[in-house]
């Protein structure tokens, strides 16, 4: 999934002739807590609700106030991956994207990109959730398949996480399948330490605090 996969038409840019009082207007109706500022497509930066509010003179325009505009931003080909760990690095709400040129082509909220990393993560396909626990060394994602395979199940999702000064990782799976009792037993004959699981009425709840833990994950 790239960036430019993920460009929303709903939040437009401010314009540098735009007043102080407009963005927070804007940031209000659109929920958000940053908006871009451009210059016909010349990205300018992005400016946010803290700095603001603070200012004293809310009808000045953008172009004569003394606000610090950041500048980050994101080429429209860059993977989702990417566009998590500066999002997350500089807790944004919004982030530009530009083209090859560094002229502006959209943005990317914070809510559209958790909403698209739950579809990427099968959240709301039918089935179970398994959390593995092992050593670095001992991750093989060929005899997990595996296992999971003999199982008449399928793969949907899975990623790993791991935590600073530790060997060990988690693998996050999700299948196809509701009833997980023969991939369990199959994973406890492989000594594999299964941590966690999650069916039916448990499901979305798992899901939320795996996608949570894997965007912390992403942030490391």
């Amino acid at each position: 999934m790239l960036a430019g996969d993920l460009i929303t038409d709903e939040v437009p840019p401010l314009k540098i002739t735009d007043t102080v009082e407009l963005a927070l207007d804007w940031m209000e109706q659109f929920k958000v807590s940053h908006l871009a500022v451009v210059n016909n497509r010349e990205l300018i930066g992005v400016v946010s609700e803290t700095d603001l509010l603070d200012y004293e003179h809310p009808d000045e325009q953008i172009n004569v106030s003394k606000l610090h505009l950041m500048r980050p931003a994101i080429h429209h080909y860059q993977h989702a991956y990417d566009l998590v760990r500066l999002m997350s690095s500089l807790n944004l709400t919004l982030i530009p994207v530009i083209d090859e040129k560094e002229l502006y082509k959209g943005c990317i909220t914070l809510k559209g990109l958790v909403q698209n990393l739950s579809t990427m993560m099968s959240v709301q396909n039918p089935g179970g959730v398994i959390v593995l626990e092992l050593n670095q060394h001992d991750y093989s994602i060929t005899q997990i398949g595996s296992i999971i395979e003999s199982n008449d199940t399928k793969i949907l999702s899975l990623h790993v996480s791991s935590q600073p000064d530790s060997t060990k990782v988690e693998v996050t799976i999700k299948v196809n399948r509701e009833d997980l009792s023969g991939i369990i037993q199959t994973f406890n004959r492989y000594n594999y330490s299964v941590k966690a699981t999650f069916q039916n009425g448990d499901l979305n709840k798992g899901l939320d605090d795996r996608l949570n833990e894997f965007l912390h994950y992403l942030n490391i």
